[in-house]
């Protein structure tokens, strides 16, 4: 309120400083020429309506010569009684400096006035050739501002400084003035008003000599209070509701799909391991949970993968099995026949035919028989031994073989056919490619590392140039007949059944002879290694 009442004053001091108000005045003093005083008038009229006259909160501007001559500008124009008009020049002559002074409503004008007085500044004499009164409609800026007071049956008055009301929007309040109560500095207090409790507020005006009261019944307050709790109570329980729903969202986002993979989790628990998701129209956020969910159809696809490959396999090791035995027929029939030649050969005094068939049904018998992986290493140079039985009838005095094998390494378990598919590959490759000479193969055992053993098998043959050694660890060569069985096959079951770390290397040069390495666990390792590929 008291913003517009500063722009009230603000429109008097435009008016009184105006050069067109300062004009129409001195030309009305100085013109005795009633037509000119009547023209002069209309336009004097006409600027006030420019400056503001038809302002919302203006009834009207009133401006005045020297003469008291009235000029009168608004929305709701009246000549104001001589006693009203008297008091605006009393107040307007008592400010010092032009300055605005107000007029409080009358019984006879309900406005309150801001009134100054005009002075000449445009020659800087500064003498006073009128005053000016806008009549500001009071009732109209309290009522948009306290228009839902009334409603609450609560008074809002307006003193100035003299203590005579100006102001009241509720005309049943009377005899009551701020002489009547302590004002003191708290700004509110409780009062009594026809026997009623009050409670009052209180403020002084920032730039106006006026104070400001609003009386509010006492049970009104409790009303309001009421209300008020009301309200809050309803907002905190919707809130508690809201809360309620989201919480109730937010741990369904969580827990929905840990329930979810826990009744799948169940499922394949019963055994039913053919997994197919039932809730492909559930979508999952791509939190932790639905994380768990993609790993968890990527583990069972997996898993079913693995089961099927592991099915296809076993197949195929059942029917191999079966060729196995079916082909374990027919060298019984070898077996036996051997056994013929031998006694017949013993019978008739033949001592190397009876070796040699000997020999060879025990080779024959050791290649053939299917039970354990690993051997002793006592029994593969057995099967070695009789491998050089054979081979000394044919080569004679050219096949040396020698073995340098301590006692405490003779039990050490070795994959079968590990040793002598290699002494076979010195003789097929050493000895029969040299041209007269003697081939010393060798097979010795050494111990690597305390934990390892290398098992050495050297011959003096004609040796390998290295990239026809790098064909045989790739198995990309042909055999010259013989068993088949290459270095890369013994690499490959090295590996498969001591890990990575195991296999065998060779070493040789053209005219050097060669020298091939194998590294085997002292202790086996089968056991531990095979398992902890599979649980791998």
């Amino acid at each position: 309120m008291e913003a517009e009442l500063k722009k009230m004053e603000r429109l008097s001091y435009q008016i009184a400083t105006d050069t067109y108000v300062q004009s129409y005045l001195k030309e009305l003093s100085n013109s005795d020429s009633n037509y000119d005083q009547f023209t002069i008038g209309m336009e004097l009229r006409k600027r006030l309506v420019d400056i503001g006259a038809l302002n919302k909160y203006v009834q009207s501007i009133q401006v005045y010569d020297v003469a008291d001559k009235e000029f009168v500008s608004g929305n709701f124009s009246m000549n104001l009684p001589s006693d009203r008009l008297k008091t605006m020049k009393q107040n307007a002559t008592s400010e010092e400096g032009g300055g605005v002074s107000w007029v409080s409503p009358s019984e006879q004008d309900p406005t309150l006035i801001a009134t100054r007085e005009i002075r000449e500044y445009l020659e800087f004499s500064f003498d006073t050739i009128g005053f000016v009164g806008v009549r500001v409609d009071i009732e109209e800026i309290v009522h948009e501002l306290t228009n839902n007071l009334e409603q609450e049956e609560t008074s809002f008055l307006i003193f100035d400084k003299a203590g005579k009301q100006i102001f009241s929007n509720q005309s049943q309040v009377e005899n009551i003035y701020p002489s009547q109560y302590d004002l003191s500095e708290k700004g509110y207090q409780l009062v009594k008003y026809n026997g009623e409790r009050y409670f009052l507020t209180y403020s002084e005006a920032n730039h106006l000599d006026w104070t400001y009261m609003i009386l509010t019944p006492y049970s009104n307050l409790f009303t309001v209070i009421t209300k008020t709790r009301t309200a809050v109570f309803i907002t905190y329980f919707v809130l508690f509701l809201l809360m309620i729903f989201l919480g109730s969202k937010f741990t369904g986002s969580i827990v929905n799909p840990i329930e979810s993979l826990n009744r799948k989790m169940k499922k394949v628990q019963t055994g039913d391991l053919d997994y197919k998701d039932t809730e492909l129209g559930t979508s999952f956020s791509k939190d932790e949970a639905g994380q768990m969910h993609e790993n968890f159809k990527l583990m069972m696809k997996q898993i079913n993968d693995l089961i099927s490959e592991n099915y296809k396999k076993q197949l195929l090791i059942k029917e191999s099995e079966y060729q196995t035995l079916q082909a374990q027929v027919n060298p019984h029939f070898l077996y036996n026949t051997l056994e013929s030649i031998n006694w017949s050969a013993k019978m008739v005094g033949e001592k190397k035919i009876s070796q040699m068939a000997e020999s060879l049904g025990y080779v024959l018998r050791a290649s053939i028989n299917m039970k354990g992986t690993l051997i002793p290493l006592i029994e593969e140079m057995t099967i070695v031994e009789h491998y050089i039985t054979i081979q000394r009838y044919r080569f004679e005095e050219r096949l040396v073989f020698q073995q340098d094998i301590p006692e405490k390494y003779r039990h050490i378990l070795v994959p079968k056919s590990i040793i002598q598919p290699i002494v076979e590959n010195s003789i097929r490759y050493g000895l029969q490619e040299m041209i007269g000479g003697v081939c010393t193969i060798t097979v010795k055992i050494e111990e690597r590392g305390g934990e390892d053993i290398l098992i050495s098998i050297k011959d003096n043959g004609p040796g390998m140039e290295e990239n026809y050694i790098n064909r045989i660890m790739t198995g990309d060569y042909q055999p010259k007949g013989g068993t088949g069985i290459g270095l890369k096959n013994i690499e490959e079951r090295l590996k498969i059944l001591f890990g990575e770390n195991y296999g065998l290397t060779i070493e040789s040069e053209k005219g050097q002879g060669t020298h091939v390495m194998i590294k085997v666990p002292k202790e086996g390792g089968e056991t531990a290694y095979v398992q902890s590929v599979v649980s791998g």
